[in-house]
């Protein structure tokens, strides 16, 4: 992933968890919203070096790449507000769509 240009959002996380059930509605409104950004959800647990070499403890975990490097990062999210450190990282939301 650390290859891969552009912006990448990894979601870190499982099927499982009742934290990642929760953040999901969220996130993939936000990530609708950033039709630039590749978005991978990972399925992290013991012996998954990806997770580990990001240093994600708790799930949800969202770190936003540019370019294989990290920019910023949101842990256990619950609601699209939580995630505004991700928007700050991109220079502010983005403009809200005609309707």
């Amino acid at each position: 992933v650390q290859a891969m240009p552009g912006l990448l959002l990894l979601d870190f996380g499982t099927d499982w968890c009742g934290h990642c059930m929760a953040a999901r509605i969220a996130v993939d409104a936000w990530v609708a919203r950033h039709p630039d950004l590749a978005h991978l959800r990972i399925e992290d647990g013991r012996g998954r070096r990806l997770g580990r070499g990001y240093a994600v403890k708790l799930w949800p975990t969202l770190v936003l790449l540019r370019d294989g490097s990290e920019i910023a990062r949101v842990v256990r999210p619950h609601e699209e507000r939580d995630l505004a450190a991700l928007d700050a990282a991109l220079g502010g939301p983005p403009p809200l769509a005609a309707t």
